[in-house]
């Protein structure tokens, strides 16, 4: 959620920001409306101070012996204006919350103009994609082939978008999760968290995939949502609490299955495990100070990275342009690993500052150690990485003429020195 204080002294500039994400301004109608909260609270306010002054009088006449009744009367009219305001107020704010909770975040000043993927920027690139002696094959084919990817049989179960995965390859995707929750914990300092898969309304409010988003996610009966992913119960964590500018930054990874209902996404990548209802990945989250936020965007982006170079997978990093980032974002870096099947670089992680959107939606903040008072943390959430689609490019990228899959260096340890996937 957007600081409405900002928005009331910088009106024209969060337009301005609206419209390089193609969005249409609202600055007018929200402070229209926060200009009628503002005017029916502080009448509502000033009836309750006039009542407190006609107590006073109510004293002083029964002190003269006067009779009361006329200011026992206003009294009584003052409290029925009053509950009148209040209820009017309390409407009122509750639409300003509404309107306010549907706008985007801001991007930062160094995002790229554009409203879709063809203006993102290249910021750098890493390594070569590989050459191969033969046809080329896509993981579809391969896992298939191996008999060791099967989706008819996941249709059967649960329909389209799902895959069920056996032996080596089942082995293959936890070794994957071990690999990176290793690296994320024992080197780059992140904590590991097991978290709840299904979380309230207010849950998915504070990290902003509702009210907008309430479609592309899969609601339970009982009312609660199943993450789409672990960024949703990390970062809230933190939420309707206020922390010592001391334990800042707070760094935090999970490995969790993560569903979408991909509403928005009806007929993109219906082949294979590229666009799923189901999948596993896994997340950093950061609730970092203010200062240093940019900083921490910097490093959270560095440690994706860090796990593709040491898969030896060929990949660029996007610094994404303003109306192709997430409703939550000022800034994101996408990650993109080439798949040789696609011919193509495809995203395998987004690594985003929010800022303080979304702390304020959760009002989570700190105690600086000088000066009074509190202030919003800022949160940051990446993928370290998704790791379907990091399955999917060590298949693309290893794959070998025979059919048989070469397994990475770093992942043998995590295999019992397996060295071929499909192999005798």
């Amino acid at each position: 959620m957007f600081d409405l204080k900002w928005i009331r002294d910088n009106p024209e500039a969060y337009d301005r920001g609206l419209a390089r994400r193609g969005a249409p301004p609202a600055a007018a109608g929200l402070l229209e409306l926060d200009r009628h909260w503002r005017e029916v609270q502080t009448g509502a306010e000033q009836l309750q101070a006039e009542r407190n002054k006609l107590a006073k009088e109510i004293g002083a006449a029964k002190a003269q012996g006067r009779d009361p009744a006329d200011i026992l009367r206003r009294v009584a009219d003052s409290k029925e204006r009053q509950a009148t305001l209040e209820a009017e107020a309390g409407g009122l704010k509750v639409e300003l919350d509404r309107v306010l909770a549907a706008l985007p975040n801001v991007p930062a000043e160094d995002v790229p103009e554009g409203l879709d993927e063809t203006h993102n920027r290249l910021v750098r690139q890493h390594g070569t994609p590989p050459a191969f002696p033969f046809a080329v094959q896509d993981h579809v084919a391969i896992g298939e082939a191996l008999r060791l990817m099967d989706f008819a049989r996941a249709g059967k179960l649960s329909g389209a978008r799902f895959v069920v995965l056996y032996g080596q390859l089942a082995r293959l995707e936890r070794a994957l999760a071990q690999f990176m929750l290793d690296l994320h914990t024992r080197q780059f300092g992140y904590r590991e968290v097991s978290p709840p898969l299904l979380v309230r309304d207010e849950t998915m409010f504070g990290t902003g995939q509702l009210p907008k988003f309430a479609e592309d996610q899969f609601k339970t009966t009982h009312g609660l949502w199943l993450i789409p992913t672990a960024e949703v119960s990390l970062t809230n964590l933190v939420g309707d609490e206020i922390l010592d500018e001391a334990e800042l930054p707070l760094r935090l990874t999970a490995w969790t299955p993560c569903f979408r209902a991909e509403a928005g996404a009806a007929g993109k990548d219906t082949r294979g495990m590229i666009r799923q209802h189901q999948f596993s990945k896994v997340e950093l989250v950061s609730i970092a100070h203010p200062d240093h936020s940019e900083a921490e965007h910097e490093r959270m982006t560095a440690c994706a990275e860090e796990v593709l170079k040491r898969l030896g997978l060929a990949y660029r990093v996007m610094l994404l342009c303003a109306g192709d980032m997430g409703f939550s974002a000022r800034k994101t870096y996408d990650i993109e690993v080439w798949l040789p099947g696609q011919g193509t670089y495809r995203e395998i992680s987004s690594c985003s500052n929010c800022g303080d959107f979304q702390a304020r939606r959760m009002r989570a903040r700190f105690r600086p150690k000088e000066g009074k008072g509190t202030r919003f943390v800022h949160t940051l959430n990446g993928s370290g990485l998704a790791v379907g689609r990091t399955l999917v490019a060590v298949l693309e990228n290893y794959q070998q003429g025979n059919g048989t899959v070469a397994v990475p260096d770093a992942l043998k340890p995590y295999l019992g020195g397996l060295e071929m996937i499909g192999g005798v």
